[in-house]
């Protein structure tokens, strides 16, 4: 049975992939409305999986596929055309219509109807795809992340911190954080050296493809440059992590508790237990990881906003 709204095996170039379930579940009447104004086939998910069957199925004749949802929404379509291997071929385009929308933020969208405005009209990108194992992400991967944190976490919160929400949230709501032994192992970053091997216990890792896991400046990486920003915050006791000005100044950059690497791959290899990854916000339970960047191999529809280097011009 196919889910609502496909079209089965017909062959269509703008394909639209629509989350119905997203957000606040309000926007579904708009953008069918404005999927048909702009010429798209449109497919409604019903079950978990769909976005990325549903891109997998239409990335071969599709020139172009949206992404109608938040960033689960925008990684399992990812997924679907790199299974289909279109990746260089198919041009995505994302409507932000999730809780928090950290990359439809970061790549300039600014809503529905600008999203759609953009597809027309906007510029295409190439940008990194990162790979996790089999997995692909495009926004980032976060180790330690707790299911319960992830439930109890705002929309005010995730709107104000991102995917750091998640982890403000785990350190109030868990009262004896069970950290994370870790050995992590980088590639040669750009200047060409190898920087020694990080083991110990950490409360969470980060890496970031198209987010950036600091307070300082934006909270978008460069996604162009073929490298994926890691930032390990060393075991820290959470009492002193409660106050919000406390948390901001540590992924300010200015705490001892902070690692952080440039790299186009690395390994992180759990000395005890399988951890579980968030992927954009899809979960990944794996004792080894395997991480990679796939330079600039998505074409994507950007908005004005968009800088492929944040932190050009800035002193």
């Amino acid at each position: 049975m196919q889910p609502e709204g496909s079209t089965g095996a017909r062959a269509a170039d703008r394909v639209l992939i629509l989350n119905p379930e997203s957000g606040s579940q309000n926007h579904v009447d708009d953008v069918v409305e404005l999927g048909g104004e702009h010429g798209f086939d449109i497919r409604k998910t019903e079950e978990s999986g769909d976005a990325k069957r549903l891109a997998r199925d239409a990335a071969p004749t599709a020139d172009l596929i949206a992404a109608v949802g938040g960033d689960g929404t925008v990684n399992g379509v990812v997924n679907g055309i790199a299974a289909a291997d279109e990746l260089e071929t198919t041009t995505l385009a994302v409507v932000p219509t999730g809780t928090g929308n950290n990359f439809a933020t970061n790549i300039g969208i600014r809503g529905i109807e600008h999203a759609f405005t953009v597809l027309e009209e906007g510029r295409r990108r190439s940008i990194d795809v990162g790979a996790a194992n089999d997995r692909r992400f495009v926004n980032s991967c976060v180790g330690g992340i707790t299911a319960e944190a992830s439930r109890k976490t705002t929309s005010e919160s995730k709107a104000d911190l991102g995917v750091l929400a998640y982890v403000k949230n785990t350190l109030e709501t868990v009262g004896s954080f069970d950290s994370l032994p870790l050995r992590v192992e980088t590639a040669a970053g750009p200047n060409g050296r190898r920087t020694q091997a990080w083991t110990g216990n950490a409360i969470f890792v980060l890496i970031g493809n198209c987010r950036r896991f600091t307070g300082a400046r934006t909270a978008q990486a460069n996604v162009e440059d073929g490298l994926l920003e890691v930032t390990i915050v060393e075991d820290v006791p959470a009492v002193n992590l409660l106050g919000e000005a406390a948390f901001k100044r540590l992924f300010g950059g200015d705490s001892s508790y902070i690692v952080r690497r440039r790299t186009p791959s690395l390994a992180i290899e759990s000395t005890r237990d399988a951890i579980t990854y968030s992927l954009d916000g899809e979960m990944l339970e794996t004792q080894t990881l395997h991480l990679e960047t796939n330079p600039r191999t998505l074409r994507v529809a950007v908005g004005d906003g968009y800088e492929p280097d944040p932190d050009d011009g800035v002193l």
